[in-house]
């Protein structure tokens, strides 16, 4: 694990070296904004807050749509929060924003504080070979602030406070190219804790597409994460838990108005934050265990930068 993290912050710190050294002339161009806003519907994307602005995002997952947990009888989902984050994204500097946000948490997780940073590493420009892509690496520590159980070997069996804390590590590869944006989020979500017969440590390879629907006004939005777990884990856990353990797919359109940034989100994953999705959605779309859900961005100033 140490020689994985180890070998990613390496890579990032010459692919930001590289940039900086390009000679002047070649960092000409008009940059490219690859999405709308600095997520998808699960995803996160290498856009960035502006520096000096203030974005505040408020993202809501209603219960099940469809299936045994939803229909009519709990109105498709919209009787029950699943999960609910609301978080601030400072822009600090041209390339560099951070995060402060607070998740309800679905399961026996609960009551999230989040604190991260993302930096953009790299940005697209018109017309440059030298810079075809954009490139951002996102870094969260999530603390987990709910009672610990009383009985051993469960999620929140929390033995001191290092074992509320969980770390997300994502590089995130974006580029445009014509109306169509696409990117990668290799994932690496990391925790002190887990119940015995479960990995403390889980890969995901995440991707994502935008495609305008109508220009400058609403885009479709989807994506998904593959999740690398080792079978004998991953067979053990649905055995001891009667779970089914899924890849997380979200779907959903993006509307554009002056100022704000609204999403309406469909997707299988019960939770908001990588912490939590990546290494628990149990939600299938075939059985009907998928949820629609909204994300409202609204973007402020706090100060022009010289």
């Amino acid at each position: 694990m140490i020689r994985i993290i180890t070998t990613a912050a390496a890579c990032i710190l010459m692919l930001s070296a590289a940039a900086q050294s390009l000679p002047e002339k070649e960092k000409k161009g008009k940059p490219v904004r690859i999405f709308s806003s600095g997520k998808t519907i699960n995803a996160r994307t290498a856009e960035l807050t502006p520096a000096g602005k203030l974005d505040f995002m408020v993202t809501h997952n209603f219960g099940d749509l469809a299936g045994s947990n939803g229909g009519i009888k709990r109105f498709f989902g919209l009787d029950n929060a699943a999960d609910i984050r609301i978080g601030f994204h400072l822009g600090v500097g041209p390339n560099t924003e951070l995060v402060l946000a607070r998740a309800k948490g679905a399961g026996p997780v609960q009551q999230l504080f989040e604190t991260g940073i993302k930096q953009r590493l790299m940005q697209q420009t018109e017309n440059d070979p030298v810079r075809p892509l954009s490139i951002a690496f996102y870094f969260n520590n999530v603390i987990a602030a709910q009672s610990a159980s009383n009985f051993p070997d469960q999620e929140n069996s929390f033995a001191g406070f290092g074992d509320r804390n969980s770390q997300t590590w994502q590089l995130i590869l974006g580029k445009k190219m014509g109306n169509l944006s696409v990117q990668l989020n290799p994932t690496l979500v990391t925790r002190t804790y887990a119940v015995s017969y479960d990995q403390r440590s889980l890969f995901a390879l995440g991707g994502a597409v935008r495609i305008p629907v109508v220009a400058n006004r609403m885009n479709f939005l989807a994506d998904y994460f593959a999740i690398f777990r080792k079978k004998a884990e991953k067979e053990t856990w649905e055995s001891n838990t009667g779970l089914q353990l899924s890849n997380p797919l979200g779907l959903g359109f993006e509307f554009l108005t002056a100022g704000h940034v609204f999403r309406l989100n469909f997707t299988n994953a019960t939770e908001i934050l990588e912490n939590r999705f990546i290494p628990r959605t149990v939600s299938s779309w075939g059985k009907g265990q998928f949820r629609w859900g909204f994300t409202i961005a609204r973007s402020f100033t706090l100060w022009r930068p010289v």
